[in-house]
Order: structure tokens, then sequence, then C-alpha cells
């Protein structure tokens, strides 16, 4: 008893978090300050709980009498549990900065924040196609009120109503599919969905094959694959630099726990019916992400376009998951370099933005290396990890996931995400080549901030954690230290946990 509660520890704490600082929010006398401590604390909490377990490998439904097996607790959901709240976690502390500077954030941002948070550990947590709709849906709808938050700025509203449209559509044809799925099998849970395939044959699947289809529309328009990208950069364009580095890194990271799940336990054997369909949409993702960010001049808008670049990059996984079940640690170790490298660099921006509202464009960042020599270093480094340069994670996971793509027999495909990642080292670099070998606007007046904040310490760390996830290894023959290697061993335990009776 005690220790199935213990299991469930993790997603209550998040869940009585969001209520408490829902509740808080009604009283005028606190600050922005009272509620990131608060929804910190309770983040910790959960993170707490979460690491207690993340060296085990387990497999546990507690309380099945009451869930009815819709969802499960295992080593897999708690690796997400753990990226998902540290994700949060970060992002919280590194915008303290932004959301000081901005009055529009009250104590509701946070509760929602920890609302969408809950939604998306329940996602990680699902067993059953319903319970994932739900969940999905409790942390899409907070999001789209992050999104719109700031009521009274019209590009606010013109991304909320974007994504809240496409969204809502979207979010039908996982409904229609799940209905679809139930009406040929009698049943939404994934694993008997699973063992109904497995015993009839093509002509009397047909049914199952079209509701999957339709739930990995879901999948794709979630992630921002093509065809399904366009709301990407006017979305995360319009919306708050902190609600975007949300949907960029932990979202998507979210997106990524159902899904592996299902294909990895239950449905990996169909995946062959759209591989050749996923291999056009890949590289159509990778080459219209690359045009996409190379044409930006706002850097809000580049990340973005680079952002759907780096999801080819994760779908190229999902490819070989069909010829290589090692290629779900890949796409798992790179979900984790990717919340790092994305969380840094939209997390520095929203830091000096907050000081001055004119750093939104490649020319507004000439000369921050002689301005703000420590603010440019770290940029720096996100952008080296962004663009897989070696010694930081960010190389340590293309590495990875090319390494298995080849191993799978990609060659092509891999070749092409290399080209990707070639052209990918123009607009990065830009930004580089802006801060430290272009003089700044003698027009510009930016008033001297200092960095000695709770949101500079928090990008610094996260800096030094990509640097650590890629020289960590080397470094770990004379040095005591842990290397990346712990990662690869929690991310290896994941995956077996999936297949535990």
């Amino acid at each position: 008893m005690i220790e199935e509660l213990i299991y469930l520890m993790p997603i209550i704490t998040v869940l009585v978090g969001a209520i408490v600082l829902m509740f808080q929010s009604m009283y005028e006398r606190y600050e922005i300050k009272d509620f990131i401590t608060v929804s910190s604390l309770f983040l910790i909490v959960a993170l707490g709980f979460s690491i207690y377990h993340s060296g085990d490998l387990f497999t546990s439904r507690p309380f099945n009498d009451v869930f009815n097996n819709a969802i499960v607790f295992d080593t897999f959901a708690n690796f997400f549990n753990i990226a998902l709240l540290t994700g949060a976690l970060l992002i919280i502390l590194i915008g303290e900065t932004y959301a000081k500077q901005h009055k529009y954030f009250k104590g509701e941002f946070y509760s929602l924040l920890l609302f969408s948070i809950f939604g998306m550990m329940l996602l990680a947590h699902a067993n059953e196609l319903i319970t994932a709709y739900i969940a999905l849906e409790i942390a899409s709808f907070a999001v789209y009120i992050l999104i719109g938050f700031d009521t009274e700025n019209s590009k606010r509203v013109e991304a909320v109503f974007k994504y809240l449209v496409l969204g809502s559509f979207i979010g039908a044809f996982f409904l229609l599919g799940t209905v679809l799925i139930y009406g040929a099998t009698g049943t939404t849970n994934i694993t008997e969905v699973a063992n109904f395939i497995s015993v009839n044959s093509s002509d009397k699947l047909l049914l199952v094959y079209i509701g999957i289809t339709m739930i990995m529309f879901t999948f794709l328009f979630k992630i921002a694959t093509f065809p399904f990208q366009s709301w990407v950069v006017d979305v995360y364009r319009g919306s708050p630099i902190l609600v975007t580095a949300f949907m960029a890194s932990v979202f998507k990271i979210a997106i990524f726990s159902f899904f592996m799940r299902a294909i990895l336990t239950d449905f990996i054997t169909l995946e062959g019916y759209w591989e050749n369909v996923l291999i056009v949409l890949t590289l159509a993702t990778l080459a219209i992400g690359s045009w996409l960010a190379i044409t930006q001049n706002i850097i809000k808008k580049m990340l973005a376009g680079s952002s759907i670049v780096h999801t080819g990059y994760m779908m190229l996984g999902i490819i070989a998951l069909g010829e290589n079940i090692e290629s779900a640690y890949s796409i798992m170790f790179y979900l984790i370099a990717y919340l790092l490298s994305a969380l840094g660099a939209f997390g520095l921006v929203s830091h000096v933005i907050a000081d001055t509202k004119v750093r939104v464009t490649y020319d507004d960042f000439k000369g921050l290396g002689q301005e703000r020599p420590y603010l440019a270093a770290l940029m720096t480094i996100f952008m080296f990890s962004l663009a897989g340069i070696p010694s930081t994670i960010g190389f340590i996971a293309k590495f990875y996931i090319f390494t298995e793509a080849i191993n799978a027999g990609y060659w092509g495909m891999a070749i092409f995400a290399i080209l990707a990642t070639a052209i990918s080292i123009y607009y990065y670099f830009k930004l580089i080549a802006m801060m430290y070998f272009y003089p700044s606007f003698a027009d510009k007046n930016v008033e001297q901030q200092s960095d000695v904040r709770i949101s500079t310490f928090m990008i610094g760390l996260v800096a030094l954690l990509i640097v650590w996830g890629g020289i960590g290894s080397a470094i770990g023959f004379f040095f005591p230290i842990p290397s990346i290697d712990a990662i690869l061993s929690v991310v290896e335990l994941s995956v077996q946990s999936l297949f535990l009776k």
C-alpha cells in the first residue's frame, strides 16, 4: 500500500501544487517571487519522489482496481517524469528575471504551468487511448491559455487562436481514431489492441490501420513535422518566450513519451506499413525546417525553425525503431540533449530581453560579446550544442541517433540529416558572429545590468550540463566525476521496463 502510494506521489504532488497556486493567486498580497518559490518547491518535491526510483528496474500498476490498467508506473514513465519536472523547474527559475520584468505574469501562470505538467506526466503513464487523450487535452488547454496570457498583446492573441483552432481540430483526429480502433477491437487499452492485432489477419485490421493513422496525425502535429509544421513559427513568435521554451522542449518530450511507449510495446510490428510515408515526411521536415531557420532574422523564429529540424532528427530514430530497438536509447538521449540546449538558448534570450526589449533580431545581438561576455559565452555553448559541435551533449546525441539509423540500414537518410546539420552551422554560427565580430549599434541605449541573479546562475548550470554531457566521459578517466554513461544506463533500464510482465 505504501509502496504503491509512493509511485503516485510525483504526479499527485504536481496536481496539489497546481491547485495550491490557483488558490494562492486569489490573494493580491503575494508577489511573483512567492509564486516562483511555491511552484519550485512542489516541483522539487515531486522530482525527489521520482529520483527515489530512478535507478530501479520496475513496472507496477498501483491501485489497479481503481485505474483498471489505464495507467502504468514503470522505469520508462519515471524517466520522462524526471525530464518533465526538471524542464519545468528550469523554465521557472531561468525565467525569474523575465517574469519580474513583465507585469502580466500572475500566480495563475504558474498554476497553469503545473496543470500542464500534470497532464504531460499522466500522458507518460497512459496505457489506454482515452486516458492518453484526456491527458493530452489537459496539457494542451493549459498551454493554449499560457500562450495568450498577455491579452493586451495582439501577437499573443493571434498565436493562441491559431494554435487553439489547429490543435483542437487535430485533437479530434485522435478521438476519431480511438473510436475506430474501439469499433474494430472492442477495447482502447493499447496492450489489448496489440493482442488483437497479433491474432488477426490484415484484412480484418482495416479500421485499426485507419484509426492508428489518425492518431499518428496528432503525434506529427504536436511535434511539428511536415506537413503539420506551418503553425510553429507564428505561434512560437507570438508566445511569451518562456512559453515558447516550454512548448519547444518540455511539451515535445511529453508527446514522445506516449507514442514511444505505444510503438515499442504494442505497435512496432505495424511500423512497416507507414515506413515509406514517414521517410518522406522526415526528409521534408529536415529540408523545410532548415529553410525556415535560414530565412529568419528574428531569433525566436530561427529557433522555432531549428526546432523543426531537431524533430526531423528524432523522427529518424523513430523510423529506425522497426529495424533496431536500440534506436529508442538514442531518441531518449536526444530528447534530454535537446531539452537542455533549447532551454538554455530560449532562456538566455528571455534573460536578455528582460533587460532590453530590442534583443530580438540577429542585428540586435551585435556586440553582446563586448557588453556582456558571460552571457555571450553561454549562448555560444548553446549554439554549439544545437549545431552538434564536438565537446557538447548535442554532438553526442546526434552521433548516437545517426549511428543507430545507419545500423538500421538507413544510410541515405542519415547522410541527408548530416547535410541538414551542416546547414544548421550557418544560422547558429551567424548569431555567434554577431555577438563577437560586429560592434553594437551606437544609438542603442542598453543599461548595464548585473548578472548576479537566479536566472543567470541557472542558465550557467544548464551550460555546464551541456559541456559535461560532451566531455564528461573523457575527463572521467582523470577525475572522479560521473559521466553521461549514467544517463545511458537509466535510458536502457527505462526501455527494458516496458517489457517486464
